[in-house]
């Protein structure tokens, strides 16, 4: 048998390899394929990044949505009190003496009470009083049971409508979950509320009243016939 002489330096390769791919070496030349905290902490900071800029797209088109919504139901709106103008010679106003609604009691000419300039908050009673008159006359709905017994000069939609338990209506809603606001009170004083005939509005979420002197940061932001 004849035995193979390798040279010098290819015996030491071949030693080389066995002691590298024997059980239990290490191989120092080779990574194993796991992350490092920085890499994991690096992609967390990544996902939470892209996480906000989405939130924040959705947030800002949902708002956009409600405002484009909130200007038709009020285009509508305003053409349904010119046509019970047409009809009655007065834009709805009142009412002339006080009236209850379901649960809700509306005092006596609260659309002339209403003040667009002073009152910005539209989870107070005074909006959702208002609102609700004018839904009993622009619905022919004088019961809140969402039947008519009169003329009907709008079809109030139910997302448009606030309800209590018994499902008997509270409020004009806008697309915001509050109450729109409506206000005759320029008729009666020129230096409260802005149109002679009426002021329609929705505060676009807001809560805050209009400052009494100064720049007024909050008007401007509302959706308004004026």
């Amino acid at each position: 048998m004849i035995n193979q002489v390798l040279p010098r330096s290819c015996r030491n390769v071949r030693r080389a390899d066995r002691l590298t791919n024997r059980p239990g070496a290490r191989r120092g030349g080779l990574r194993y394929n796991a992350f490092t905290l920085i890499e994991l902490v690096l992609v967390v900071g990544i996902i939470i990044v892209l996480a906000g800029l989405v939130l924040s797209t959705v947030g800002y088109a949902r708002k956009k949505g409600a405002r484009a919504r909130a200007e038709t139901e009020m285009a509508a709106i305003s053409a349904a009190i010119e046509n019970y103008k047409a009809d009655n010679g007065i834009y709805v106003r009142g009412p002339g003496t006080a009236m209850t609604v379901g649960s809700t009691a509306i005092p006596a000419n609260v659309t002339d009470t209403l003040n667009a300039k002073a009152n910005g908050d539209p989870t107070s009673a005074i909006y959702g009083q208002s609102s609700l008159y004018l839904y009993t006359q622009l619905s022919g709905d004088l019961t809140g049971n969402q039947q008519a017994t009169g003329k009907t000069y709008f079809a109030f939609k139910p997302q448009m409508l606030s309800t209590d338990s018994n499902g008997v209506v509270t409020a004009i809603k806008d697309p915001f979950g509050t109450s729109y606001g409506y206000s005759t009170a320029n008729q009666v004083d020129p230096t409260q509320g802005y149109n002679p005939t009426f002021d329609l509005w929705s505060t676009a979420g807001l809560t805050a009243n209009p400052p009494p002197s100064g720049t007024d940061s909050i008007t401007p932001q509302w959706l308004k016939n004026w």
